[in-house]
């Protein structure tokens, strides 16, 4: 198969032309800092989104309106909710383990443990039933409940969310929706993010939308958007010069980045349509291809965003070139952040995909597309070693199956048949 000359990247979110508008005018305004009106504008422009709602399945006249804080990412997010949940150093926070590390580090970056539960299959999310057994199983072993819980929308796919709210509720704790990959997906046609206290945004360059880098925080109120904000802003107390009565951080976003948002909101419904259409192309064209699964909304209830698109791979399937997978020692990031790693010197671990997956990935990658493994479960890291695990084995037997495929407003319909013409040539049939 011939290669393309341009390389299908994963997921890059695209300018629309409206981002100058704005930035041009922060430059002219000489608002060249984290705070001024494109940051205004841009966290009233994510208020209205998250606050949509699906007329035919909810209610709006029966919701509380949201506040939203823009910050400098989605990790920083994160970070400022667990404060405000109260979380503190011996603390313990209940995270989804089958996620990116953004969602359980900030926990360690307050001295306090994640502790970590596995998924259900359908959605590839927080186990509802393995989320109590942690709650009860914590209680009874340290006395305490945990601080809060953390479900994630893992590839933009919605968590059962109804029911992770009914354990939380029971115990009375609070929840942390980690949105920053289902920005606009819904489940029962409301927004993630704003079924607990906080739900957390992702502007990454890889998003939904992007302001180059940012996040927001989803906060119930305009109070709780106060306090977000003043720990935002170094946490300075009202004197003429500069006090501090607790630790504040440097996490506003820019006026420059909130203006690239601002134009980015005005392309957001087309980028979740796009992907969208993308998951239905790839779900149809991949269905005659034994051994492929793509991963799709499990009913009617969920509304993904397919911010990501993946497959599971059958273990039982043959691909080309299965005899050089983990062969050599990587020297090159595999997606991630500018291409910055720290060596190492064997190219296997204890958990990994299986051969047929890797060797996929190479395949396509000698094809000029970019795939790449699903998210390496928390529990099996080696910075996490040791931590509590509440597991059923879903997540790593994912792990060990999955491909991510490329998704994104630059993937056209042409792209797509290339990338599944692509895997189909990679199969061995004989």
């Amino acid at each position: 198969m011939k290669k393309r000359d341009k390389r299908i990247w994963l997921c890059l979110a695209h300018m629309s032309g409206n981002e100058m508008k704005y930035v041009k005018e922060a430059f002219d305004t000489n608002w060249v800092v984290p705070l001024g009106p494109n940051v205004n504008g841009f966290e009233d422009d994510l208020q209205r989104f998250v606050d949509s709602v699906d007329p035919s399945l909810v209610d709006s006249s029966s919701l509380k309106p949201h506040s939203v804080v823009a910050l400098s990412s989605g990790t920083a997010a994160v970070h400022l909710s667990l404060i405000a949940c109260g979380v503190k150093p011996g603390d313990e926070v209940i995270v989804q383990s089958f996620t990116f590390c953004a969602s359980s580090h900030p926990v360690t970056y307050l001295g306090a443990n994640p502790v970590f539960v596995d998924s259900e299959r359908d959605s590839w999310n927080m186990d509802p039933e393995i989320l109590e057994e942690a709650i009860r199983d914590r209680i009874s072993r340290t006395g305490r409940k945990p601080k809060a819980i953390v479900p994630v929308a893992l590839y933009g796919m919605p968590y059962q969310i109804d029911r992770i709210m009914e354990v939380a509720n029971r115990y009375n704790i609070p929840v942390i929706e980690d949105a920053a990959e289902g920005m606009g997906s819904r489940w029962k046609g409301r927004v993630l993010g704003t079924f607990g206290k906080y739900g957390i945004l992702s502007f990454n360059g890889n998003k939904m939308i992007t302001t180059s880098g940012g996040g927001a925080l989803i906060c119930p109120d305009a109070a709780s958007k106060n306090e977000i904000m003043w720990y935002a802003t170094q946490a300075r107390d009202a004197y003429p010069y500069y006090q501090h009565s607790a630790i504040g951080y440097n996490y506003r976003l820019s006026n420059i980045c909130a203006g690239i948002g601002r134009g980015q909101m005005t392309v957001l419904n087309d980028h979740i349509a796009h992907h969208q259409h993308l998951a239905s192309l790839y779900d149809e064209l991949l269905k005659d291809i034994p051994g492929i699964t793509f991963h799709k909304n499990p009913d009617e209830r969920y509304d993904s965003n397919y911010w990501l698109n993946t497959i599971t791979i059958d273990p039982k399937l043959r691909v080309k070139g299965e005899e050089y997978a983990y062969k050599q020692v990587i020297t090159s990031a595999i997606g991630g952040a500018a291409g910055v790693i720290h060596s190492v010197d064997c190219p296997t671990t204890d958990c990994q995909p299986n051969n047929n997956v890797e060797a996929m990935r190479m395949g396509l990658d000698a094809l000029n597309i970019e795939a790449r493994p699903l998210w390496k479960p928390m529990h099996k890291q080696p910075v996490y070693q040791g931590s509590p695990a509440y597991v059923n084995g879903v997540a790593e037997s994912l792990f060990k199956v999955g491909l991510c495929l490329p998704s994104g407003p630059y993937v056209t319909d042409d792209d797509v048949r290339y990338i599944v013409e692509a895997i189909r040539s990679l199969i061995i049939t004989d």
